[in-house]
């Protein structure tokens, strides 16, 4: 047995499908005010991954532990950088051939290296003028081996960045490499 409202209109699954359909937009329509940050979130979220990465708002959210930060602002005017700067930058290293969702994501990292600065490594450790800067893991989490930035004198409108974690994907690698001027989307300053 059945009731009234199990049955749609009609005949068919067609019929029933609409008739479905129909009721869930009255519904929606009667209380737009639940859907329409739903709808919203979906739209944002899509464009961002599917059209185009880069972030747009000063109040940015790093859900990685590359960084010991979660929110931070950022501050689109272009200028100099400066060795400790945390800045977004759009990803364009060789990883983006492995990793095709890498292309043009937003990274937050600290810049440890300037244009001028040395590079080198010694057993897997890489150093900037001498500094020790952390050590390049033998593969990444998908057991891909990853092979340690070469050794180099950082060229003009580059940059050596780094995360604090030993897991940050950064400059240590060749994949990832070293970040171009061009690349900087923001510099950030770090709230909490």
């Amino acid at each position: 047995m059945t009731r009234e409202t199990d049955v749609a209109p009609g005949s068919g699954y067609g019929a029933g499908l609409r008739w479905q359909v129909m009721e869930l937009l009255r519904h929606a329509r009667k209380r737009w005010y639940v859907y329409l940050p739903v709808v919203l979130i979906w739209v944002m979220a899509y464009v961002r991954l599917c059209i185009d990465p880069t972030p747009r708002l000063p109040l940015l959210f790093n859900w990685t532990a590359s960084l010991p930060y979660h929110v931070a602002w950022a501050d689109y005017q272009k200028r100099p950088l400066a060795r400790g700067d945390f800045i977004v930058f759009s990803f364009a290293g060789e990883a983006q051939e492995a990793y095709p969702g890498l292309r043009q994501q937003p990274f937050f990292k600290q810049v440890k290296g300037l244009p001028g600065d040395t590079v080198t490594v010694r057993d897997r450790e890489v150093f900037i003028n001498g500094l020790a800067m952390g050590v390049a893991k033998a593969q990444a989490f998908d057991r891909r081996p990853l092979d340690p930035i070469a050794a180099t004198v950082i060229p003009p409108d580059h940059y050596y960045v780094q995360g604090t974690s030993a897991d940050s994907f950064d400059s240590r690698y060749r994949s990832s490499g070293l970040v171009r001027a061009a690349q900087v989307v923001a510099t950030v300053v770090p709230l909490f």
